[in-house]
């Protein structure tokens, strides 16, 4: 029989298409207008490289690929949309000029958008800049958003802005080292779990780090300057939050609603603008970071309102922070339970503690209290803890608190008699904090406008 050679060709030939090895990845140069037809023709690991020049989008990335580009090259969504869409898993944008998103908050207008199926991006050392979300992980896990900088649209109402970079249902994103400037919130996430944001500056928005229904996750070595509020955790359990600063944040500079179990830690909130956290002026100001109140030499010395602000929020521990310079160091409702406070610093705040319930609550821990500016106390014995409880509130206080009115009798004789009365005989007090074991001298805290920049290790988290 003759051999049927047309049948062994075929098969030799697919036996040795099936063994070439696959085509390297390319390098290709991109000329503006050009980026779609780039994008269509791609494949999978090429590096496509922006030319200087305008490239207009909305554009789609759907192809796992490198974008980056040479300087002077932009892509602009034309106020359309978003400018820069990403749905394939494992795609890389950096060094990017990014603008001029849509202006739909319904639609979720960004200037970088990550779709759920664009798992494993990195986006890093991008600018963006008129776009209403700056960048929008919208379900893609285990990204990376680093050392991006973003103008937000200040020129908004705040009701119509963006958020600087927004996360939901991301599980594993790290968002690290960006700048944010402008827009609404610094960082928005809800309902996500295990995220790190470590390491960013924002300026000029409403809530610095903004989290809902969020766990399991860390916020540390972050700058808050001059915003409304500084870290308002909301719904969001067993967080670790360390060695981030608030300075002269308007309103909180750490906001706890109805988070629970969760590690704070190493945290410095400062009210005052243009004062030393560690004695040395300088090393309390950042050059790039101005303040329009520094040119200012009456600008209050109180820019903060509330430095920590305790709303339903339990089983937290807060420990070896710095509370100094605000109106009230932190306001505790009766609703928070079984919170344990120790080894932090509480620094001429115009009143220390407002507790509004009758129970009463003993700030320390294993014998170690807090520091207290204003606890003249004595310690006889040299242990380094006051030989007195500090009690930061009164009856007076809550009358005060009742009624505002009431602020003109607090140097009347007959207040003063209260107040003497109450020192005499403790058993008058109606409840409230008291620190059993105040600290003579504030612990050391970083408190620095750079805390250091370093991660809880994994075994590390509550």
């Amino acid at each position: 029989m003759p051999r049927p050679i047309p049948l062994l060709l075929a098969g030799a030939a697919a036996l040795g298409l099936l063994s070439c090895p696959p085509a390297a990845a390319a390098t290709v140069g991109v000329e503006p207008g050009m980026l779609p037809a780039a994008l269509a023709a791609a494949g999978p690991g090429d590096t496509l490289v922006l030319r200087p020049g305008l490239h207009p989008g909305p554009v789609t990335v759907a192809v796992p690929v490198i974008l980056t580009a040479e300087p002077g090259a932009v892509i602009d969504g034309g106020g359309t949309g978003n400018s820069l869409t990403v749905t394939a898993p494992g795609v890389t944008l950096r060094g990017l000029d990014v603008r001029n998103s849509g202006g739909s908050l319904f639609d979720q207008n960004s200037g970088i958008f990550l779709d759920r199926t664009a798992t494993g991006a990195v986006v890093e050392d991008n600018v963006l800049r008129g776009t209403l979300i700056g960048i929008y992980v919208w379900g893609a896990a285990d990204s990376l958003i680093r050392g991006n900088t973003i103008h937000g649209r200040s020129d908004l109402r705040l009701s119509e802005r963006g958020n600087g970079i927004q996360l939901w249902n991301a599980p594993g994103t790290r968002v690290v080292d960006n700048v944010v400037e402008g827009g609404r919130d610094g960082i928005f996430v809800t309902t996500s779990r295990n995220n790190l944001f470590h390491g960013n500056d924002f300026r000029n928005v409403r809530f610095a780090i903004h989290y809902m229904y969020t766990n399991d996750s860390e916020i540390s070595g972050n700058r808050s300057v001059g915003n409304d509020v500084g870290y308002a955790l909301m719904y969001s359990h067993r967080l670790v939050v360390r060695d981030n600063l608030s300075r002269g944040d308007r309103q909180h500079g750490l906001l706890l609603n109805y988070a629970n179990g969760s590690r704070i830690e190493g945290n410095v909130v400062s009210g005052r603008f243009g004062t030393a956290l560690t004695g040395t002026p300088s090393q309390d100001r950042d050059a790039d970071m101005p303040l329009e109140t520094d040119a200012d030499p009456t600008a209050p010395r109180f820019g903060t309102g509330k430095c920590v602000f305790i709303y339903n929020a339990n089983k937290n521990v807060l420990r070896g922070n710095r509370f100094e310079g605000c109106e009230i160091g932190i306001h505790f409702t009766a609703g928070s339970e079984r919170n344990s406070l120790s080894g932090n610093a509480f620094v001429g705040n115009r009143t220390q503690v407002k507790y509004v319930g009758t129970r009463s609550l003993d700030w320390s821990e294993g014998g170690v209290g807090n520091y207290w500016s204003d606890n003249a106390a004595f310690d006889l014995d040299g242990d380094g803890i006051a030989d007195e409880a500090y009690r930061p509130n009164d009856v007076v206080d809550r009358v005060v608190w009742a009624h505002p009115q009431a602020k003109l009798l607090l140097n009347s004789p007959a207040v003063q008699v209260i107040r003497w009365a109450q020192k005499q005989f403790p058993s008058l007090h109606p409840g409230g904090v008291v620190d059993s074991a105040a600290l003579m001298t504030p612990p050391a805290i970083p408190a620095s406008d750079a805390p250091p920049r370093q991660t809880a290790a994994e075994g590390d988290r509550p």
